[in-house]
């Protein structure tokens, strides 16, 4: 979460507009989309971050760069340059999704396993872990780590469900060693 109090309010803003008009599910598509560009390639931050380039060459970009995308979501880019606000646009998008996910009943999920879950193994971790944290569904991000040798990890906010194989061994070694 954000400890700006600006990005919390374009963020409710920007969320009470996506729920009026009907686009929650295109807006957060897109927002996710800008989040990737934006935290990926610090080029791209730079550049529209920079008081060099004129609001008027970054309000053409920010058009021609993002032309597919949500309307509501470029005239947010457009309003955060007018107002100066771009080096907010991470945490407003940390905000949004925080608020979209709530309104969902939605909680992100981290699932580290050795290997690719299927589909039907994500609805089945996402039916069980989201009764345990009060939500409806989670949404899955599936991390191949080797490392856990088997079994999974799965972090759902700052709760940690632990039931990989290299941890039962590490708990095994130091029951037996003391």
């Amino acid at each position: 979460m954000s400890n700006s109090t600006a990005a919390k309010r374009y963020a409710i803003a920007l969320f009470e507009l996506a729920q009026q008009k009907n686009e929650l599910p295109s807006v957060e598509n897109d927002l996710r989309e800008l989040k990737l560009v934006w935290n990926g390639n610090k080029d791209v931050k730079t550049l529209f971050t920079s008081p060099k380039l004129s609001l008027d060459k970054k309000k053409s970009l920010i058009r021609d760069i993002f032309s597919e995308a949500n309307p509501i979501v470029i005239n947010t880019l457009l309003v955060l340059i007018d107002k100066k606000r771009l080096d907010e646009v991470s945490d407003i998008i940390t905000e949004f999704m925080a608020l979209s996910n709530e309104a969902q009943g939605i909680a992100d999920a981290k699932v580290y396993t050795t290997r690719e879950l299927t589909e039907e193994e994500r609805a089945n971790v996402s039916a069980v872990f989201a009764k345990n944290v009060g939500k409806q569904s989670l949404r899955i991000q599936n991390i191949v780590d080797p490392s856990i040798i088997g079994g999974m990890r799965i972090q759902i906010g700052n709760r940690i469900y632990d039931s990989s194989l290299s941890t039962k061994l590490d708990r095994l070694k130091r029951n037996l060693i003391g």
